[in-house]
């Protein structure tokens, strides 16, 4: 089962409940970071890290010399990495996602493939955690092509011996989020019961509902806004949204936090609620596959 950790926005605590989810699961599982622009995962898990395998993507190259000035490139282009300056076409490398069209397209060979660096994957262990993670280059705009990296070298851990993934998804709604849990089983969105918290998990809710993954919550600062907190609650009996942990807002979890320690080695209550969400989320996975 593959389990992905989203919020609409950020600092809701989603790698909280991510790090203390992966230190109580009861089965082999990877640890993956994919918020790739600004991984903290490893703060919490400390794993033992191997030295970072670059990761590239495909860009192309432009050979003047044999450019019959066209246009098809830049005409596929979707993304304008490839444009027409009058009869003079223009290479963005920054601009490019990597997909070959313009290759493809090309009738003179004029474009070969060459690279550009994205970011870095990197591997390591943390006790009997495995443990997954990318980091964007700094200046880098493409933060999927990464994420899908990081995604296939967790497609084939789990190939080459079956076990379980806790997913850190990037916040938001946008692209980098989508791709983050486009491949997961189940979807736990990490809720702050705040205005803005609220406003933006219902846009989260919108978001990855079309996707038709099985969607639970789990409340983090529980008790900081009672009143948003009831719309918040309103607004999942509504949906019909499992809320399987509540998490309370406490000065200890704070403090916890501020060290990079575990929420759910700070006490055994806190650990029994993670306890509970691991099995939850089993749960609800269950039920949901055999109504598909």
């Amino acid at each position: 089962m593959i389990v992905s950790i989203a919020s609409g926005k950020g600092g809701t605590g989603k790698t909280t409940v991510s790090a203390s989810l992966a230190s109580i699961w009861d089965a082999p599982v990877v640890a993956v970071d994919l918020d790739v622009e600004e991984p903290n995962l490893h703060l919490f898990l400390r794993p033992e890290l191997s030295p970072p395998e670059v990761v590239n993507i495909e860009i192309p190259v432009l050979n003047e010399a044999a450019c019959s000035r066209c246009g098809a490139c830049a005409e596929v282009c979707q993304f304008k990495a490839i444009a027409m300056l009058g009869d003079t076409p223009l290479v963005f490398p920054e601009m490019c996602h990597g997909c070959g069209g313009c290759l493809r397209v090309c009738p003179t060979e004029a474009l070969s493939p060459g690279t550009r660096e994205l970011g870095s994957l990197m591997r390591g262990r943390a006790g009997r955690i495995e443990f997954l993670m990318g980091r964007l280059r700094v200046g880098e705009a493409m933060s999927p092509p990464l994420m899908r990296a990081v995604k296939a070298a967790l497609s084939a851990l789990i190939a080459g011996a079956p076990r379980d993934a806790v997913v850190d998804a990037p916040p938001g709604v946008s692209c980098p989020a989508v791709s983050a849990v486009i491949d997961a089983d189940i979807v736990l969105l990490v809720a702050e019961p705040t205005p803005f918290g609220v406003h933006d998990f219902r846009l989260a809710v919108e978001a990855f509902t079309p996707l038709g993954k099985p969607l639970a919550v789990a409340v983090n600062r529980a008790g900081i806004a009672p009143a948003e907190e009831a719309g918040l609650r309103t607004f999942c009996r509504g949906r019909r949204l499992p809320i399987l942990a509540t998490i309370p807002y406490d000065r200890a979890i704070a403090e916890g936090y501020a060290r990079g320690r575990l929420v759910a080695d700070l006490s055994p209550g806190l650990r029994a609620t993670f306890t509970a969400l691991r099995d939850g989320l089993r749960a609800h996975y269950a039920k949901e596959a055999v109504h598909a």
